[in-house]
């Protein structure tokens, strides 16, 4: 993606009327594109694991969201008094997936699903789920010790690549899901499937490859078209970065969870595909900071240094990594259910309208860690997850063997 400089990200007003107007095509061309992935992504499910299928569409879905990121590292190396950008487009497009995305599918599933006796349903996930949960933690473990020595350097990255790659493995190993469930895929899904043998991977593979490629085309003046329309409300730079940008930048599988929340059954698979990104984010998009700022660095000033944070990343970093352990503790019990939801969003919508009380949110993310631990070892709460996944892992190997 040819992404522009840092200070082209927020448009000037003069010229903004006329940027916008470009949304009148780019943002149905991404639409469009979030469809024909979401497709591949269906009939892949068959040939492939769907967490398998999920995480290849977080990479084609994360696209804008990497070169995004990218430029902000890009130039916080050349000019280090814009690092905080890039912690902060890092924690708030993690802070926004989780705190806004999950409960949107939860809300979504609940009101397609409101005659289920009255009550709101909570959304069960599948065994195979287990995979994606326990994917995150990880990850999250890793970024306590980059939170407590306050940088992240080439090496973090390594480690960081690597537990990515060891979730793929994982993935690897699980089953394709049985033809008979083809039934309840979209007719595209269906079509692409049902040709067989090579034309059938070549249906497939132009399914991703033709949605990655509007995706790509597309990103940028979608980001601009929409970045022209935030100018005239005057959106500073810094809440631009946090907020909006991850925002625009995650709109694609926004589209595509909100369209398989809608059909009520595929609600797990809408949220794995929210978990998975979050994965991608922890993983590899944190992976790219200290590598690309470090490189750019070097290039300025002739040497390579780790990315550093000072008091008040940390702090944004601990609230997020905060929010991410309360989510994965929530879905140990392989449930999501409308409390789960709507603390998530209260939570997050607080922090973002009041973003002076950001350490007092944390506390009380980190409260509700604790209590979801003493639910789980006082055994009030069904804590399956791990269990469920070994059993699974155990059961994929020896179907290989």
């Amino acid at each position: 993606m040819n992404v522009k400089p840092l200070a082209t990200f927020v448009p000037r007003a003069a010229g903004a009327a006329g940027g916008a107007l470009s949304a009148l095509w780019t943002f149905p061309a991404m639409l469009f594109s979030a469809f024909l992935i979401a497709w591949g992504a269906e009939a892949a499910q068959f040939l492939i694991s769907q967490g398998l299928a999920l995480a290849i569409l977080a990479w084609l879905q994360t696209l804008p969201e990497f070169a995004v990121e990218a430029v902000i590292a890009w130039e916080a190396g050349k000019d280090p008094s814009r690092a905080h950008l890039a912690v902060a487009n890092l924690t708030g497009a993690i802070r926004l997936l989780i705190g806004l995305g999950w409960p949107m599918i939860y809300f979504v599933a609940a009101f397609m699903g409101r005659g289920t006796r009255g009550r709101l349903p909570a959304i069960v996930l599948d065994r195979e789920h287990a995979v994606e949960v326990m994917g995150l933690v990880p990850p999250l473990l890793w970024f306590v010790v980059i939170w407590w020595k306050q940088t992240i350097g080439a090496s973090d990255a390594v480690v960081l690549l690597a537990l990515y790659a060891a979730y793929l493995w994982v993935l690897w190993q699980c089953p394709p899901h049985e033809e008979e469930e083809l039934d309840e895929a979209p007719a595209v899904s269906q079509w692409a499937y049902r040709l067989g043998g090579a034309r059938r991977i070549a249906a497939i593979s132009g399914l991703f490859l033709a949605g990655g490629v509007l995706l790509y085309l597309t990103a940028e003046p979608f980001l601009e078209s929409m970045l022209a329309i935030a100018s005239v409300t005057g959106v500073s730079q810094f809440v631009f970065v946090q907020w909006v940008a991850p925002f625009l930048s995650e709109f694609p599988e926004k589209v595509s969870a909100f369209g398989w929340a809608r059909r009520v059954t595929h609600a797990p698979m809408a949220l794995m595909n929210m978990v998975s990104s979050n994965i991608n984010q922890w993983t590899v998009l944190a992976a790219m900071i200290p590598i690309i700022y470090g490189w750019s660095h070097w290039r300025t000033f002739g040497t390579w240094v780790p990315f550093s944070f000072d008091g008040e990343q940390r702090v944004e970093i601990g609230l997020t990594i905060a929010q991410s352990f309360l989510a994965t503790l929530l879905l140990m019990d392989l449930r999501f259910n409308w409390y789960d939801a709507a603390g998530l969003f209260v939570l997050w919508l607080v922090q973002f309208l009041v973003p002076g009380i950001r350490g007092s949110v944390a506390l009380v993310y980190l409260g509700w860690c604790v209590l979801l631990f003493v639910l789980y070892a006082a055994k009030r709460r069904a804590c399956p997850a791990p269990r469920v996944f070994m059993e699974t892992f155990r059961a994929n190997r020896a179907r290989r063997k």
